[in-house]
Parts: structure tokens; sequence; C-alpha cells
């Protein structure tokens, strides 16, 4: 499944940390009325909801919201208003807080008590390098947690246990504890790209137990693809960082996987059947490494649609490198098989390489520069 506003994987060119655009409050509603729907009424306890929706209408902004804040039902919006602390009394039926582009430094531990229906906290793009270990706790409809673009140094303690997103984005954690992650039994996308991560920081079973779908790990330190992710997960992203080979078992276990991205890293070699077991892959990034030779065991992949493998060093391309030998074997035909930038010439590649491939178009061999 396609994860919607997840972060791009390209870096700024110019290393300068971007403001983010203001929260479309309108747009995010749309987009989740059902689910937030469905948050709201997890162990209904009988306290006139509907009654509290009569009042919306006679919502009066100026006497209840807090200073330099938006406020509409429900929705509190303070982004972009120079903040260094988290507003105080904020309504206790508020689901939707946006705090983006402030100078928030500490998440306290009464910041966001006796909100128990919250469903989304953004506090992206702040300077928060402290949260309080009970700053969470009785979060129980939170779903949405962005804390990207900030200063911590560690996942926080205690997270809330029914979230469905965490993205943590451009902080400065280097350690990922064993116990970072236990009991977020719902979550699907977690994203701890742009870190100052490595391989030796992430504690043995710091997966356990999660069911996955998206992991971020672009951007970081790793020498190595990370041991024992989640097996459920469906998208991998582990571009820019500094991983030099693919070894047979680094995929074994994650049969649903469906994209890979491991561009611009230092790939030289990738260890036969390492590919070829993931099944049910459909695009593979290896953009921008140094491979000489296209990777074996793409010929076995009967769903693979998309392989990037531009800007390598590959001078040479077999007839049996991307396609089956039988035919039916090839379940989804390439949309994308992408070669240039290498130094393969393309007079030698012979046409039937290409057979499994929806149309010339696809095909993307191009011009090689030393």
């Amino acid at each position: 499944p396609k994860h919607e506003g997840l972060p791009p994987a390209l870096p700024a060119d110019d290393g300068q940390r971007q403001t983010l655009p203001p929260f479309n409050v309108a747009s995010f509603l749309k987009s989740n009325e059902i689910m937030m729907a469905d948050s709201e009424d997890d162990d209904d306890d009988d306290d006139n909801d509907d009654d509290d929706n009569d009042d919306d209408d006679d919502y009066d902004e100026d006497e209840n919201c807090p200073s330099g804040c938006h406020c509409s039902p429900k929705v509190l919006q303070c982004s972009d208003q120079g903040q260094i602390s988290v507003p105080e009394k904020i309504a206790e039926d508020t689901m939707i807080i946006d705090l983006q582009n402030n100078d928030i430094t500490e998440i306290k531990e009464n910041d966001f008590i006796g909100l128990h229906k919250l469903y989304g906290l953004f506090l992206n793009n702040n300077k928060i390098s402290k949260i309080h270990p009970k700053a969470f706790r009785h979060m129980d409809h939170l779903r949405l947690l962005y804390l990207s673009y900030n200063a911590l140094t560690e996942v926080p303690a205690n997270l809330p246990p029914n979230v469905i997103e965490l993205r943590f984005h451009e902080n400065k954690i280097g350690k990922i504890r064993k116990d970072a992650f236990k009991g977020l039994k719902k979550l699907h996308v977690l994203e701890l790209g742009a870190n100052p991560l490595d391989n030796s920081g992430i504690e043995h079973g710091a997966f356990n137990g999660l069911t996955t779908l998206y992991v971020g790990m672009a951007e970081a330190k790793l020498t190595a693809v990370p041991k024992d992710l989640p097996s459920s997960i469906t998208e991998l992203s582990l571009d820019y960082n500094k991983i030099s080979k693919v070894e047979e078992e680094d995929f074994k276990r994650y049969k649903n996987l469906q994209r890979l991205g491991l561009c611009f890293n230092q790939i030289k070699f990738v260890e036969n059947g390492s590919l070829s077991s993931i099944p049910n892959i459909r695009e593979i990034n290896l953009e921008h490494n140094r491979l000489k030779k296209v990777p074996p065991g793409l010929d076995h992949l009967s769903y693979l649609q998309v392989i990037f493998l531009h800007g390598n060093k590959i001078s040479k391309v077999g007839v049996n490198d991307f396609c089956p030998i039988n035919p039916s074997m090839k379940k989804n035909k390439y949309a994308i098989i992408s070669l240039f930038a290498n130094p393969v010439k393309y007079w030698e590649v012979n046409p039937a390489t290409f057979r499994c491939v929806t149309g010339r178009r696809s095909i993307q061999l191009g011009n090689f520069k030393k």
C-alpha cells in the first residue's frame, strides 16, 4: 500500500533546513474523517458528545483560543507563531494540534494532560530535545505523532499505544533501545531517516512485535542492511547510507516487501539469492552505487516492474539478467529498466534482453560520461 505524505528521499542540496508548509487542516480532516470518527467512537464514555457538537457553531474563538493560535472545533493551529512552549488551556475535545515551525525546546509532563481525544499531534520543525516520559500518557486515541526536524537524541519513552504513524526524520537519534517501540502493535509508518544512526546503535530486538508497513532509515550512517526489521514491511527506504554490499540473508524474512530503496550507497556486491528471496517485490532502487554488473536474481522476480540501476559501473548486460527463460514465469512486465550513466554500450546489449518489458520507452540506456 502507498503511504501518503511520506517525506522525500532526496535531501536538500544546500543542507539547509526548510520551513515546512502550513498544515492543511481542511485537507487532513477530509482524508481522515472516517478514521477520526472511528477513533472518537472507541470506548465511548457516553459523555454527551452530541451535545458538544451542537456548540460548535457558537464557538467563541477569542475567548477560548490560546494567544497566537487559530482555533476551530476540535482543531488547534499554532504553527509559525514563535511559540517557545506548548500553549496552556487547550480545549479537552481537541483532536488535532498543529505546532509546526515554532521554537519549542521541551515537552513537559502536563503539556497535553486531559487531551484524551487527541488524534493527531504535529510538532515538526521545532527545537525539541527533551520529552517527559509521562508526556503522552492516557493518549489512547492518538494515531499520528510527527516529531521530525527537532533535536531529539533518542526515541521518546512511553509512546502512545495506538499510534499508526511515528515520524522522527532529521533529529539527532543515534541509538534505538530494545524497548523503544514496545507495545505499538498498530504502528504502520516509522520514519527514522536523516538521523546519525549506525548499525551498532540499533539494539537487538528493537523492532520485535511490530507489524509496521513502512520503515524509513535513509540519510543515516548505516554500513549494512539492518537486521530484524519488522517482517511485515512492504516498503523499506535505506537510501543515502554507506552500505557496501547486500548479503543473502538481508531480505529473506521480508516476504511482503514491495519497494526497496538502496540508492546512493556504496554497494559493490549483491550476493546471489539476496534479491530473489523477495517474492513480491515491485520496485528496486539501486541507482548511484558501485555495481559492476546487473545484480543476480532479477529474472526470478515475477512481479518486479521497476528497477533503477543508473549511475553505476555496469559494463556488460547478459541476455537473461532481467527476464526469465520461461516467459510464463513473469507475472508483471517491466515498466522501467534504467541503465543510463553506466559504461555499458547499448549496441552490445542483445535486444532479447528486454523481452519482458512493456515497450521500448521503458528501457533507459542513455549515455555514459566518465
